[in-house]
């Protein structure tokens, strides 16, 4: 069986759908757990795939959280070798840092469903499964630069860097295509202060919101990653 290592940054943020459609294409899961688990002592070629989770903090907070330097160490290292890496929000942004590029605060928060703007080069990769404006779940605070040789794969209108490509191997997304109506129960929960601090926002909203996209957006984001890993030759 092949093996996929998920880096979790907070415990109710986890592989969501993609959980049962990685188990059927025979993955054996493991989670290790920032700040817990000791990333350092981690092989960056270990695993067929790598999953780096979403979380709360920020990306270049490592005087905060020091396992934010073996990360993006481990990162830096297994991406330069070409071994599959898939980033979702926090994770995306740990891989345009380690990859060189800035990652800063950008001015006002992004939570909700919305659609995506798809680049030419996003419209023929494995997100053209959300080309039809199908919204995705937004949640964060922060944004990247673009790495040098990157590929730009899509944008908001708040956010110009949504998604990017590191060749075959290496998939960065800002936003969340992996979450379920169910899982995101605890999202409400466990990010309350985050909302409540968020002028025009509310528990209520993001549930309706949810149960009107999320059940479409699981499928597309199912057909999004099996997409990438057979593109990945995984």
């Amino acid at each position: 069986m092949k093996t996929v290592f998920a880096i979790q940054h907070v415990a109710f943020e986890d592989l969501g759908s993609f959980a049962p459609s990685l188990t059927e294409r025979n993955y054996t899961l493991r989670y290790l757990e920032a700040g817990q688990d000791d990333l350092a002592a981690l092989d960056p070629l270990a695993g067929d795939l790598w999953i780096v989770l979403g979380g709360p903090i920020g990306a270049y907070e490592e005087a905060a959280y020091p396992f934010i330097r073996d990360e993006l160490r481990l990162l830096r290292a297994r991406l330069d070798a070409g071994r599959p890496t898939l980033g979702i929000c926090l994770g995306a942004q740990m891989m345009a840092r380690a990859l060189g590029a800035r990652v800063y605060p950008g001015g006002r928060k992004e939570i909700g469903w919305k659609p995506l703007q798809l680049t030419a080069a996003g419209r023929a990769s494995p997100l053209a499964a959300f080309a039809d404006g199908t919204p995705v779940l937004h949640w964060h605070g922060d944004t990247f630069d673009l790495p040098d040789g990157a590929t730009l794969l899509a944008s908001t209108d708040w956010y110009p860097h949504q998604a990017f490509a590191w060749g075959h191997h290496a998939l960065a997304l800002q936003f969340h295509i992996e979450t379920t109506a169910r899982g995101l129960e605890r999202w409400f929960i466990g990010h309350a202060s985050e909302i409540a601090g968020t002028p025009g926002l509310s528990v209520p909203m993001l549930r309706d919101e949810t149960a009107h996209h999320a059940v479409d957006a699981e499928e597309r984001g199912r057909q999004c990653l099996t997409a990438w890993l057979e593109q990945a030759g995984l």
